[in-house]
């Protein structure tokens, strides 16, 4: 038998103890309408709105077949009529919705007779499909499972036996500004509602009392709440607590506004009770901080700063030897001419590369500033958990400190940055003028850099990543 996670664990026995007490199993909505929120928050829900996450999706543009496209086509597919034809066809189909995402390149290769990585590259002549921006709907995800209950209970007020006892345990989901400790973006709610004709809050107090003992804790006590939530009647929400050392609250509870139910056309009293499934699991493993219970694999392991740094892996790279003899090339203009007042610029590199002729240049257009920003000859070091970018020739006591006793990854912004440029250099095929521009860096994607996932998770947990500084560099080449 295999080991199972601490959380699904925990699920399972919560689940075994709804059933035992005879409570049926359901699943709520996961996509919530604000529409919704607002008849369960009330004027509440701005506020509320804050931390929920919106869905979005990419529209379908209306894509014409333009002479300029047919001529790129034409360089590398026999287009005659019939595959112009087939082609715009297949543009039309799958705005209409007819043809499926997954299917348009496949759809594109049939129109045309071509193989796949060729309609790949159709695709990628039609300007439209690159600059679209998602349009977001009024559809969110369940922030709490309460907004499921209600268009549940909806639905089966009237035409279900009372009491209704029903049980969820499902993910729900906050736009929380970080993860730390004790918060993150998904959580798994444990949460269970009673429909009656009348019922009061001693109720929830007795469901919570045969639930903890179920657990095995045999001391529970309850603290009414000085201010509800908008969708609890008055009064009448409660947190449960168990002694374990500390009392530690493991369950809330209360009666829903009859003013909300109401909106949803529910007669009936409803009691709701809510469990963090996994609070319930750093209570049962001891383990104080979410991200290590939930994530073992980030957490439950130590990178030395040295394993951090060769860690380090480019996003876009130079592919050839050539290449490389450019990147010395712009570092080399760079270097010498990084304090030159603007506006200014330096051609790095002009001749043959890849069988073409190229030119390439570091320019910056504007006035009263310098070719290469502040930052642009920044390193990446690595110190205590810490990855930071600093100028290697730096002063100062702190950089001295992490010169001195980190570990210097020799990755520099620019040369992060002009490995991004000349991987563009090296794949683009078509004549013309081309520019690429850093301004200020972030975030490590904004210099070109990243890092295995379960470092980035590691160094979020257990350090922290500052290479934030402006740049402003800005390459241009041109293929003649």
């Amino acid at each position: 038998m295999g080991k199972p996670h601490v959380l699904e664990e925990t699920i399972s026995i919560l689940r075994n103890i709804y059933l035992e007490l005879d409570f049926d199993e359901v699943f709520n909505p996961l996509f919530i309408t604000d529409d919704d929120m607002y008849r369960q928050w009330g004027s509440e829900t701005p506020a509320i709105l804050d931390r929920v996450y919106y869905l979005a999706g990419l529209p379908r543009p209306n894509v014409g077949l333009s002479k300029e496209v047919k001529d790129k086509i034409s360089q590398f597919v026999e287009l005659d009529e019939r595959r112009s034809r087939n082609l715009e066809r297949t543009l039309q189909d799958y705005k209409r919705g007819t043809i499926e995402g997954d299917d348009f390149v496949e759809a594109i290769s049939k129109g045309l007779g071509i193989e796949f990585e060729a309609a790949e590259r159709v695709l990628d002549l039609f300007k439209e499909f690159k600059e679209l921006i998602p349009v977001p709907t009024n559809l969110t995800l369940r922030s709490h499972m309460t907004s499921g209950w209600f268009i549940t209970l909806q639905a089966l007020a009237g035409r279900s036996e009372l009491p209704l006892k029903l049980f969820s345990i499902d993910r729900c989901f906050r736009r929380e500004q970080r993860e730390d400790q004790t918060h993150l973006r998904s959580h798994f709610s444990a949460s269970c509602v009673v429909m009656d004709k009348e019922i009061s809050p001693e109720l929830g107090k007795e469901i919570v009392t045969n639930f903890t003992e179920k657990l095995g804790f045999d001391k529970v006590k309850f603290k009414v709440k000085k201010r509800s939530a908008s969708y609890y009647e008055a009064g009448t929400e409660h947190e449960a607590f168990i002694k374990l050392g500390d009392w530690i609250e493991i369950a809330d509870f209360g009666l829903y506004s009859k003013e909300v139910l109401n909106k949803y056309k529910i007669p009936y009293d409803v009691l709701n009770i809510g469990q963090g499934a996994e609070r319930m699991s750093m209570i049962r493993s001891g383990v104080n901080d979410i991200r290590e219970l939930i994530y073992p694999q980030f957490y439950k392991v130590e990178f030395s700063d040295q394993d951090i740094a060769k860690s380090i892996e480019f996003v876009q790279d130079i592919k050839t030897p050539e290449g490389e003899k450019l990147l010395m090339a712009l570092l080399e203009t760079a270097r010498q001419n990084k304090d030159t007042q603007s506006p200014c610029e330096f051609t790095s590199y002009k001749g043959d590369f890849l069988g073409r002729k190229i030119e390439v240049k570091i320019v910056e257009p504007e006035d009263n500033t310098k070719l290469i920003g502040p930052a642009g000859f920044n390193q990446i070091y690595v110190l205590e958990k810490t990855m930071i970018g600093i100028l290697p020739d730096s002063k100062d006591e702190n950089s001295l400190n992490i010169i001195k006793n980190g570990v210097d990854t020799k990755v520099s912004y620019l040369e992060a940055f002009f490995r991004k440029v000349i991987s563009k250099i090296e794949s683009t095929k078509e004549a013309g003028e081309y520019e690429e521009r850093i301004p200020i860096a972030r975030s490590i994607s904004d210099i070109n850099v990243s890092l295995p996932t379960y470092i980035h998770q590691y160094l979020r947990g257990k350090g922290k990543i500052d290479i934030r500084g402006p740049v402003f560099t800005t390459v241009k080449w041109k293929i003649l």
